[in-house]
């Protein structure tokens, strides 16, 4: 299996945070639409890809100085979480994906030198889909200096969203002093192996997350991102979650647009009982946008006015309470949809059977009870009374 072909040119570059933000909502029909075509072990929405390259959202993530619109940026995170939760509701492959792709444009902003900026940023106007693969397979990725100072890859990655379709993956491996160090692999360059066996998912299915084997890959200095230890530098590791969470209940606005349509066209309105679950979904939902408002004016308020080790804390117990939120918010949702649309909803060609397995796989996300319970060791640990303790 050989990775995508170098892609075609963004035709629309975005200048604004909001003009990708409408930019998104505008494709996320679209997505939805065309969502069962990819839903195969295997598929990847290449289609959709081309989409977002096409109205510039695989650039927008940059600096404006490097031809993006800002939209990673701190004082720009409603605008980032509105984008990702429009991608969701059109697709969560997509989704998935396309956030795995503003992360690794975000570390690169983070930690790259002026000269990899400007050369992963000219990758990304080109059209090339960056990831992260981080997760390690039995065989964790090792980075062995040569004496020529290049790096000779070893091991493998599991769950490579994107596999065989991203051109610049960001990975993590090990040194041999036991530093963890990022690289950006160009993969179309230098395609590893990639496993298709192992992707065998109750959902997400497009997402394409395969096996990514690396062994032999040699590489030059200039693709190793930042120092040994940057990836997990807090408070952008953890703090990160309200990324994959926006786009989480972008997937629970759609089953809860389709419950209603569904519901409208069985003529099923006036049925007091399922008035009563829609205003629950209802409650559900708003909840979820509102914990998405409260994220981002945390991130802006936090990072103008905290600093250093507090801010970092501060952050992360903030965000690990808004993944939380939005995880519990969808596993309420899905069985008051269930309820609502009964087992004939549950039958392709309606797209409830698909929306559930995606959101479903996609919400189990690593170490959800741990994140809670460091949000509540944050709060032990703080003197402020509740009404302040949340505000940033």
């Amino acid at each position: 299996m050989t990775v995508s072909a170098t892609p075609a040119l963004a035709a629309n570059p975005l200048t604004t945070p909001q003009a990708a933000e409408e930019a998104a909502a505008a494709l996320a029909p679209r997505l939805f639409a065309h969502a069962p075509h990819s839903d195969q072990e295997g598929g990847f929405p290449t289609e959709e890809f081309d989409w977002l390259r096409e109205v510039g959202l695989l650039a927008a993530p940059l600096p404006p100085a490097l031809g993006g619109s800002g939209l990673s940026e701190a004082a720009c995170t409603a605008y980032l979480l509105s984008t990702l939760r429009h991608i969701g509701r059109g697709n969560l492959a997509v989704g998935r994906v396309y956030e795995g792709h503003v992360n690794a444009l975000q570390l690169i902003a983070r930690f790259g030198r002026p000269d990899q900026q400007a050369r992963w940023a000219a990758d990304a106007r080109s059209g090339h889909l960056f990831g992260v693969w981080n997760t390690e397979a039995q065989d964790g990725v090792k980075l062995e200096p040569l004496p020529n100072g290049r790096y000779r890859l070893r091991g493998s990655k599991t769950f490579g969203s994107g596999a065989g379709h991203l051109t610049r993956p960001l990975l993590t491996g090990a040194l041999p002093d036991g530093g963890w160090q990022m690289l950006v692999l160009p993969a179309d360059a230098l395609p590893p192996e990639y496993n298709k066996t192992f992707w065998r998912p109750l959902g997400m299915r497009a997402s394409a997350s395969f096996r990514v084997d690396f062994t032999g890959l040699e590489l030059d200095a200039q693709e190793l991102l930042g120092a040994p230890g940057d990836y997990y530098r807090q408070p952008w590791f953890s703090g990160g979650a309200i990324r994959f969470a926006a786009v989480q209940l972008g997937g629970a606005e759609a089953i809860f647009d389709e419950t209603r349509r569904f519901l409208r066209k069985l003529g099923r309105t006036d049925d007091p009982y399922q008035r009563h679950r829609l205003g629950e979904m209802s409650l559900l939902v708003a909840s979820g946008q509102h914990w998405l408002r409260a994220a981002a004016d945390f991130v802006a308020h936090s990072t103008a006015e905290l600093t250093g080790p507090e801010a970092a804390e501060a952050t992360v117990a903030h965000a690990n309470l808004v993944r939380s939120a939005i995880e519990e918010l969808c596993l309420r949702l899905m069985p008051l949809a269930e309820r609502c649309v009964g087992a004939r909803g549950l039958l392709r060609p309606e797209p409830f059977e698909r929306l559930h397995r995606d959101l479903t796989h996609y919400l189990r996300q690593p170490a959800p009870d741990a994140a809670l319970a460091d949000a509540g060791r944050y709060a032990l640990q703080q003197e402020q009374p509740a009404y302040r303790l949340w505000q940033g």
